[in-house]
């Protein structure tokens, strides 16, 4: 039988003073690099509040991974809680990396939603050829198969429509 208690999510949305009416929560994040950064990707793109747990371990790496994603976004990260040494740290990745040196303890993070529009200039691609989209993503190291993925996603097409063009060029 169920017993109602402490849920560290909820209990930590609710301390966050995050705007929380509509969250996400995704427990632990992958283990696998690409599968990862894929994650924060769409963590990114996201109007949700994102709830996560991370461990220790992890915890540097990740906000490491958030601070060049997610730049300015508000993050605040709970721990022990319902506990005596009940702790918050609230700031941007990259404020949140200078006040943090051997996380211990598994973490609850609380990561604002993506509240801006995009704007013309988050369409950088709108005006690439093909050749020039792919040259961009092929310059920041991604393999072939991640570039027709990324491409067919910016575009909103099937990724097998700009593999079909590639192949026909």
């Amino acid at each position: 039988i169920p017993i109602p208690g402490a849920c560290a999510l909820i209990t930590a949305s609710i301390a966050a003073e995050l705007d929380a009416k509509d969250f996400t929560f995704l427990g632990f994040l992958p283990l696998n690099k690409k599968n990862r950064l894929e994650k924060l990707e769409e963590i990114q793109q996201s109007p949700s509040t994102i709830i996560a747990y991370e461990a220790p371990h992890k915890l540097l790496s990740t906000l490491g991974d958030l601070n060049k994603i997610l730049g300015e976004r508000q993050i605040v990260l709970a721990k022990e809680l319902t506990k005596i040494h009940e702790t918050y740290l609230r700031g941007t990745a990259s404020e949140l990396l200078q006040c943090l040196e051997s996380p211990k303890g598994e973490y609850v993070m609380v990561i604002e939603g993506n509240h801006h529009t995009p704007n013309e200039d988050s369409f950088f691609w709108k005006n690439m050829s093909l050749e020039e989209h792919y040259h961009f993503y092929e310059l920041q190291g991604f393999s072939k198969n991640e570039i027709i993925k990324k491409i067919a996603k910016d575009k909103g097409v099937p990724k097998n429509d700009i593999y079909q063009q590639f192949v026909s060029s």
